[in-house]
């Protein structure tokens, strides 16, 4: 297994498949390479692409250096793209196109970047949920009350409770117990919770934005926001879609992207 070595220490596990042009996957809340939909994603893109998909910091086979800042995991990703030849293509699904969005704003060398719903909010309004949110969330890891924390999240993100018990009775809860400390990391990157319109207006590179069309419409209206922002930006929709998003339905779209 291939590591690099992040800018303060930290090592990132990462695998690459394929041959072509060099295309890094970046997932979002509770993924990485071992749990979540980049690998079978990545099997669809070998033919074209050198793809690479890595655990970010606090998963998987990556380690963790605290305090944690967006910066730092700016220089994971900045480190991978250096492991992938200096140059690359980006996908990133969810709280990963924050962090994509971040590390484009200040490296070139991200020369394409498709996004799928960039969970930000489309307009100011009422953010009282989301503080709330952000302040039971890291009371409950202070407390070590991982497993609450990932139930937190999953009822945050619209899991009925049900649902959400019925997981947790599961023997993968585990899993995504151990990894619970980064749920403040990815909450981190999108503090504020709008879309960062000064950020993205930074970005010139060639964008995608996709959003899926079963999805709620806060996350359509959000994708379509991050959109308008960036300056040479397209939206798209994938019909049928949801935030879980098929590898099949999306591969396509990301290959006809990135592949002109």
């Amino acid at each position: 297994m291939p590591t690099v070595t992040s800018a303060d220490g930290t090592t990132i596990a990462y695998e690459h498949t394929g041959a072509g042009p060099a295309l890094i996957l970046v997932d979002g809340a509770m993924c990485y390479r071992a749990a979540g939909p980049m690998r079978p994603l990545a099997a669809l893109l070998r033919d074209n692409f050198t793809v690479y998909t890595y655990d970010r910091r606090g998963r998987g086979d990556s380690s963790d250096t605290r305090p944690y800042a967006t910066a730092r995991e700016v220089e994971d990703l900045q480190a991978l793209i250096a492991a992938a030849g200096g140059q690359a293509y980006v996908y990133a699904i969810s709280s990963g196109a924050a962090l994509t969005m971040a590390t484009a704003a200040i490296d070139p060398r991200i020369t394409k970047l498709a996004l799928y719903e960039p969970p930000f909010m489309a307009e100011a309004g009422d953010d009282t949920r989301t503080k709330e949110y952000t302040e039971r969330l890291n009371e409950l890891l202070d407390a070590g009350q991982k497993g609450d924390a990932v139930a937190l999240f999953m009822r945050h993100v619209g899991m009925p409770a049900p649902v959400v018990d019925g997981i947790r009775a599961q023997p993968g809860w585990a899993m995504l117990e151990a990894i619970a400390p980064t749920l403040a990391y990815d909450d981190q990157l999108l503090a504020g919770g709008r879309v960062p319109r000064d950020l993205a207006s930074t970005i010139a590179v060639p964008a995608l934005v996709l959003a899926g069309g079963a999805s709620p419409q806060a996350l359509q209206q959000a994708a379509k926001a991050t959109a308008d922002a960036l300056p040479t930006a397209t939206h798209r929709t994938l019909d049928g879609q949801t935030h879980d998003v098929s590898p099949e339905a999306l591969a396509p779209t990301l290959t006809e992207f990135f592949g002109t």
